[in-house]
């Protein structure tokens, strides 16, 4: 059986100072066939999106290429496939109930795999609208242990398709470089060892706990920050002025940038954890149905679930750590310690097995058996049985490894009924 390991790693690009500006003109005509794309296949409310890149291809692809004065094919391509990927999650969360809008691009992010980029150790040939342009990789004086010299410097991984990208506040271009490696989960002495931090996301208290005990982020203070903006853009509504209309359009969605900054704090919080208790991996609880099977108060309905999990995975994608979801029945319910699993075990934010005694916060008890629950799930992918790599989940002092199929808090014991695990609306007030 194959397991195939993806790391990412993020490298600065030593590109000439002459070619920096075919970089941005390639990365103008990128984004212009995406958002032409975005623009043919976004046919909603009146008709279904088009989300297929073969009938996008099929329809379009030859006139972008000659609106870009002939832009490398596989560029063309990569455009293409982004925005009906980026139209298909639409859907997707159309589905689901969520609003959302067509995808626009105009940030730079350009996607090269092998046939517009080759890629070495220590360089990397780009395609560009002027010919190829050689950049090579700053690379630290001393590599080992870091991810360049983990992944990017190691003869085990390949190159996949990577990801060019810009900061113009340091004038810099990086490769966010896709690193590859196939293991073979007969040969247990090549499977890599696996160590998960388990993330418990809430409404309430702290917004997100994890299996080592770190306690991030107020969701309190968030949730008060919302109410005091909304009751503010509510109020200006209201007073009906212009002076009041200019002032609702000035603030606009002010809000959202200032909780996605703060989710940005979080998230970093997270991904730091999991370096510092050197972790492969990071898991939440899948919460895709989660507005719809708790409540349909207001505040289960604006809260960020998503955007903290998706600010997690980018930046745990650039440390080399792989994020994943479990499915969340029982996570609050279940002893992380024996396994009983009983509502009445959890009350409020303190958690108590009525079976064994175990006592800890409710959240953190969470967080152990989501931790648990991918440890088990990459165990048993990764080998037969009988011997292999360690699977293990990072707690406050330590780790736990799996190294059977089946642990005790693993299956549940006495449940009476599937629970989302997440306070009720009755249970944290309006």
């Amino acid at each position: 059986m194959a397991w195939e390991v993806t790391r990412t790693v993020r490298v600065r690009l030593d590109v000439p100072n002459d070619r920096k500006s075919d970089l941005h003109a390639t990365n103008s005509k990128f984004q212009y066939c995406a958002n032409r794309t975005a623009d043919w296949a976004w046919r909603y409310p009146e008709q279904d999106c088009v989300t297929s890149k073969s009938e996008a291809e099929a329809a379009i692809y030859d006139t972008l290429r000659e609106e870009t004065d002939h832009l490398h094919a596989n560029l063309v391509q990569k455009a293409i496939k982004r925005a009906t990927d980026d139209i298909d999650n639409c859907v997707d969360r159309l589905a689901d109930g969520e609003n959302t809008s067509k995808p626009q691009y105009d940030t730079f992010s350009i996607v090269y795999d092998k046939r517009a980029a080759t890629y070495y150790r220590d360089k990397v040939s780009l395609a560009t609208v002027n010919g190829r342009v050689e950049c090579e990789y700053d690379l630290p004086d001393d590599p080992e242990g870091t991810p360049h010299g983990k992944y990017l410097l190691n003869d085990d991984y390949s190159f996949s398709t990577s990801t060019v990208h810009y900061d113009s506040e340091t004038d810099e271009f990086y490769l966010h470089a896709a690193m590859e490696r196939e293991l073979d989960a007969s040969s247990p002495e090549k499977a890599e060892h696996s160590r998960v931090l388990g993330v418990d996301c809430n409404v309430d208290d702290h917004i997100a706990v994890t299996s080592t005990g770190a306690f991030v982020g107020n969701a309190d203070y968030l949730n008060h920050q919302r109410r005091e903006f909304e009751k503010r853009r509510a109020s200006l509504q209201q007073t009906g002025t212009r002076s009041a209309h200019l002032t609702f359009q000035r603030i606009g969605d002010k809000f959202g940038r200032w909780s996605r900054d703060y989710l940005h704090q979080c998230s970093q919080e997270i991904v730091a954890e999991a370096k510092r208790h050197d972790c492969t991996h990071i898991a939440f609880e899948d919460l895709e149905q989660i507005r719809e099977r708790i409540s349909d108060d207001k505040k289960f309905q604006q809260w960020a679930f998503r955007e903290l999990q998706e600010q997690t995975e980018h930046k745990a994608e650039l440390a080399g750590i792989v994020v994943e979801t479990v499915e969340p029945s029982y996570t609050s319910q279940q002893c992380s310690k024996c396994g009983c699993t009983l509502e009445e075990n959890r009350d409020g934010q303190h958690f108590q097995c009525l079976d064994c005694s175990y006592s800890a916060n409710a959240d953190y008890n969470a967080a152990k058996n989501v931790a648990r629950k991918l440890t088990v799930k990459l165990q048993r992918g990764q080998k037969p049985p009988a011997g292999g790599a360690f699977c293990q989940y990072a707690l406050k002092s330590g780790t736990m490894t799996v190294n059977a199929t089946e642990v005790a808090s693993d299956t549940p014991v006495s449940a009476e009924r599937e629970s989302t695990d997440k306070p009720t609306a009755a249970a944290v007030g309006s």
